[in-house]
């Protein structure tokens, strides 16, 4: 890269003193100096864009009876919306949830999924059930998994069920065992299961 600054040196020359005479200085040839190359200036930084804003999902809920139906939206692509209905229940005096019944937005063409989490306490040797009455059989099936936050059980909800739960009006129970082998009875309230399962189909 030429330099920006170049220096340019005058010849010099010696005056003789002869005798008799003298020679007069003769003038020093001078050399103008080159002419220099103009260096490109640097390109210059792009402006810094602001950042990218991130979207937060939009949650929605509505409450029917003992029943709430939650719908959060998430920015795609592509958006996507998933909805449930859930009820949650608390021990007395301890307001962490103790377990929760969900049901998750129907699929057309697949069996109607109810989820329920209780804590981590829990045997896999006994069933877990849901009865909507003390003269109900109910419905029973096995623990799914467990994870760190609670275990897991999937219920297919067939139709002659979902019409049960839509028209009781007793308390319901969920029934399970402990790591100890004992039954552990959770109340269910069907109040407000049949708009809340309407207000999920619509969504």
């Amino acid at each position: 890269m030429p330099n920006v600054y170049t220096l340019a040196a005058a010849g010099v020359v010696t005056v003789l003193m002869l005798p008799g005479a003298a020679l007069a200085q003769q003038p020093s040839p001078f050399r103008a100096p080159a002419p220099t190359a103009q260096q490109p200036s640097p390109p210059r930084a792009p402006a810094p864009t602001a950042p990218a804003q991130i979207e937060l999902p939009q949650s929605t809920t509505a409450t029917y009876g003992n029943w709430v139906v939650q719908c959060q939206t998430r920015a795609g692509p592509p958006v996507e919306k998933v909805c449930d209905m859930a009820q949650v229940t608390q021990l007395q005096g301890n307001g962490a949830p103790f377990s929760r019944v969900a049901i998750v937005r129907p699929v057309e063409g697949q069996a109607v999924k109810l989820v329920v989490q209780v804590p981590v306490n829990a045997s896999f040797a006994a069933n877990v059930r849901i009865q909507t009455g003390e003269t109900d059989p109910g419905i029973a099936a096995p623990f799914a998994r467990c994870v760190p936050g609670g275990c897991f059980v999937d219920f297919d909800l067939k139709d002659d069920v979902l019409k049960k739960f839509r028209v009781s009006a007793a308390a319901g129970t969920l029934t399970f065992a402990d790591a100890g082998g004992h039954d552990v009875a959770v109340p269910i309230s069907f109040n407000g299961f049949a708009q809340a399962f309407d207000a999920l189909a619509r969504e």
